[in-house]
Formats: C-alpha cells, sequence, structure tokens
C-alpha cells in the first residue's frame, strides 16, 4: 500500500481547517457517493454549504467538509463512445477538487470479488478511505452496492441490531418503503401514480430498507417525464426547496438533517420501515421498451413517460406500398403520446400528422411484440 499517499491524503483532509477567524470549529469530513447529473446536482449542494458562513450549518462547534468522493468508475459515452469520467467526477474536477481524493472503485461489494487483483485494489480502496477518518458518508444514486467493510468505516455510525450498523445516509427518490430498488421513479410513472416522493433514509446490506430519517411529498403530473421527476426530486431531496428556510418550511431532508446527523441525535427520530408494505423497482432492461398497441392509452402513455431518456421506448411497424408490392420493416421511438411524436432510426422527431404525410399514401401496419401484425391503417 502507498503510504506517502495515505498521508498525502490525511494531510489534505486536515488542509481544509477554518481559518484564524474561526479556531474553535472542526470540520468534519464527509465522503460523498454518486455518479449521474442528479448526483452532480447534490454534490454541488454540498459544497457550497460546507462553504457556507451560515451558522444554520454549524453544529455545536462543528462543520463540514468534503473529504472524498466516491464515483462509477470512466465509461464510453456518448456516440462517439469517448471514455468520459462521471457526471459527478467532472463536475468535482471543474470545480478544483483534488483528483486524488476522487476513487473510482470498479465494484463496491466484496461478494462480488473473484480475483485476487480486484479484491486487493477494493481493499487499497478502503484503505485510503479509513486514512480520511470519515465522520459520514452520503450517497445519491452511486450504483454500486456497498459492502460491510465500507459501511463499518464512517465513525457517525450505531447498530439498529446485532449485526446491522449505520453510517452511510441516502437520498431515495421513493416513500421508503415504496419503490425499492434501482429504477424506483421509472416504476412510479409506469404504475401512473398520483403522489410520490423522496426519502432520507440510513444504508444497511438489504435493498434501501434501512431506518427513514425524513421523507418529501409531491404531487405527480399526468405528463411529467421520468428525467424531469428525477431531477426534481433529488433537488426536493437535498435542499428541500430552500435549506435557508428550512426551519420555517418544516422541511426534513438532507441539508436541513446534516447537523442532526452529524451530532448524532438523528438516530432518535429514524424510524424503522414497514417491510410489509414494500414494493420492488426493478432495474429496467431495453427489452422492456417495446409497446404493445393492444394495452390501453393510459398504460401506454404512463410507460412512455416513465422509460424517457433511457431506454425510451419502441413500436415496430411495417409500411406497404401496395403499388410497387414493397414492404418494410421499421423501428419507431416513441417520444410523446398525447401530442404523438415519433422518431425514426437517424431522423429527428416529428410529430405524427409530419409522419403521416411521409407516408404519401403507403399503408402502415404495427406489429405486435415484433411478430405478426396486428392492425392496419
Amino acid at each position: 500500500m502507498n503510504s506517502t499517499l495515505l498521508l498525502r491524503r490525511c494531510f489534505c483532509c486536515a488542509s481544509t481547517a477554518p481559518s484564524s477567524s474561526s479556531l474553535s470549529i472542526k470540520k468534519k469530513p464527509l465522503v460523498f457517493l454518486g455518479s449521474p447529473q442528479v448526483s452532480a446536482k447534490v454534490l454541488d449542494a454540498l459544497f457550497n454549504a460546507s462553504q457556507s458562513s451560515d451558522s444554520f450549518f454549524e453544529v455545536g462547534y462543528f462543520k463540514f467538509t468534503i473529504a472524498a468522493i466516491v464515483t462509477q468508475p470512466p465509461a464510453r459515452q456518448n456516440r462517439g463512445r469517448k471514455v468520459m469520467p462521471s457526471a459527478v467526477a467532472q463536475y468535482a474536477l471543474d470545480r478544483g477538487f483534488s483528483n486524488d481524493l476522487i476513487f473510482t472503485p470498479e465494484r463496491a461489494s466484496e461478494l462480488m470479488m473473484t480475483e485476487k487483483l480486484a479484491l486487493a485494489k477494493y481493499e487499497w480502496f478502503l484503505a485510503n478511505l479509513r486514512a480520511l477518518e470519515p465522520e459520514l458518508c452520503i450517497t445519491a444514486a452511486y450504483g454500486n452496492i456497498l459492502s460491510t467493510k465500507f459501511l463499518n468505516i464512517p465513525k457517525q455510525g450505531w447498530y439498529v441490531n446485532l449485526v446491522q450498523r449505520v453510517s452511510t445516509v441516502n437520498i431515495h427518490p421513493s416513500l421508503l418503503p415504496l419503490y425499492r430498488g434501482a429504477a424506483p421513479v421509472q416504476r412510479a410513472l409506469q404504475d401512473g401514480v398520483k403522489e410520490t416522493g423522496v426519502s432520507l433514509a440510513f444504508t444497511v446490506r438489504a435493498l434501501d430498507a434501512g431506518p427513514v430519517l425524513a421523507s418529501q411529498r409531491t404531487d405527480v403530473d399526468i405528463d411529467i417525464k421520468a428525467p424531469d421527476l428525477l431531477d426534481f426530486l433529488f433537488d426536493l431531496g437535498v435542499s428541500a426547496v430552500n435549506f435557508f428556510l428550512a426551519s420555517k418550511s418544516r422541511s426534513k431532508l438532507l441539508l436541513h438533517e446534516l447537523p442532526s446527523i452529524l451530532d448524532g441525535t438523528a438516530r432518535i427520530n429514524a424510524q424503522p420501515q414497514d417491510d410489509s408494505k414494500a414494493t420492488l423497482a426493478p432495474k429496467i432492461t431495453p427489452e422492456e421498451s417495446w409497446l404493445s398497441f393492444d394495452q390501453e392509452a393510459i398504460i401506454l402513455h404512463n410507460k412512455v413517460r416513465a422509460f424517457a431518456g433511457w431506454p425510451g421506448t419502441r413500436a415496430r411497424v411495417q409500411i406497404v406500398d401496395a403499388a410497387n408490392a414493397e414492404e418494410n420493416i421499421l423501428d419507431l421511438k416513441i417520444i410523446t403520446t398525447k401530442v404523438l411524436e415519433v422518431q425514426l432510426p437517424g431522423k429527428k422527431a416529428v410529430n405524427a400528422a409530419a409522419f403521416w404525410n411521409g407516408l404519401r399514401g403507403q399503408k402502415l401496419k404495427i406489429v405486435a411484440d415484433k411478430g405478426a401484425a396486428i392492425s392496419q391503417v
């Protein structure tokens, strides 16, 4: 293990100590875990709060600092397939955060470790985190399972039973115990819910099953799409509209609850989840993106807005030119439903009228389950 790096990281953390004007205040080191753009917004709020002079963020004689960031490794993105850092990593670098303090472990669970090299790298990652002596870890759409060894690192934790220690807080975009899993927003929209929310919960080894510290409810617009709702819920989860007005608005999410988490009193208010009411939100697969037009319109509408962004929704159609006796199969991407927008491969999205005019007298057959045609227009 590189002891020089460990010392360097310890001193980097220590270098965030307050100025001489506030020598009585010691900053508590936090570790943030997240990957996509919505996570970057959470990190931005934490950075801003950690540098705020507002007394709202003082916990006795303590404030906090972001000591390290854990995110997904660089991956190939967009059409050029260029290897790019995660949105969180890129944001942190743009903000001037030390690259040495951005960790990108391939996996974050020893249950997945079978190769000695992978296990050694993961142990190195854990050793570096221990050296920073974090008070607390905060996760927001990180995308990896956290190991027991990881969960035992932060100092601010307690045992909820003989084996389960909680020391990490997660922003989860659902009203737990509803929609536990990888796709809570998408599955909620697919089900057509009229109300959802965001929960602040402690992390345990079971899937999104830790004690809930706070939650915030919100109505769901009938036309809102998953990317927009996800963005809104993470905004709500970190800032609860406006953290400077938190005590007035009675909002109780991350920036409002952070002082009580850091001084240890949050455990008093944390409520265990009722597992009997739990529902699951499994990861969405590309195979689910096909639409079946024998279903009711509201079901199709909900699926289109739930799967917006990725993987999108698709329909397979057959174009029949009776004059030339030609038949072509096309895959359409369905963008919206109430005002129908479709997109042909390699083309721009167009409304239904423009698409219909483009047929120029040809007939359109909708194919069910990529099999036999079921209807003709």
